[in-house]
């Protein structure tokens, strides 16, 4: 049980999410299926107060004496990770915002879309069904690299 609290709270954590919660679920023996389904939860519960909240504490902290850098240099990353991606999406904004989360590379993910989101000030209902669904793409994707489907595709595909 406490295995499946560590898988929870590992996928809250920005930047690592679900990327290595799954894995690490893996690598302690737990089910898959429960495994996937524990870690998009954890990921999912901070994206609504990330989304409403986050711009307006980022920009209250960015000139304070002591967290001014670190709250600046999130926002000026949620800024340039936003327009870059409304540069390359266009008016498909949405599939951009769920590709974006749901393709697990560093600095990709839940928490990084859902501020994206916010400082483009794209809908809530939109923003937070983007990032649903990118979640549960980047779930799906870790679950099979950490079921080693990856590794046997490459195996049977390799040049010989």
């Amino acid at each position: 049980m406490i295995q499946y609290l560590i898988v929870f709270l590992i996928s809250m954590v920005p930047l690592i999410e679900l990327r290595g919660a799954i894995p690490y679920s893996q690598a302690v023996g737990l089910p898959l299926l429960t495994s996937y389904i524990i870690a998009i939860v954890g990921n999912m519960l901070p994206v609504p107060f990330i989304y409403l909240f986050a711009r307006k504490v980022l920009v209250w902290g960015s000139d304070k004496k002591f967290i001014g850098k670190f709250f600046t240099f999130c926002l000026e990353k949620g800024e340039k990770g936003g327009k870059k991606l409304q540069q390359k999406a266009g008016k498909g904004l949405f599939l951009a915002l769920l590709l974006f989360v749901g393709i697990p590379l560093p600095g990709t993910g839940a928490w990084t879309g859902a501020l994206a989101a916010s400082l483009l000030d794209m809908d809530f209902k939109s923003s937070i069904l983007a990032v649903m669904l990118g979640v549960l793409l980047a779930g799906i994707i870790m679950a099979a690299a950490s079921a080693g489907l990856f590794g046997a595709l490459g195996a049977v595909f390799a040049p010989k």
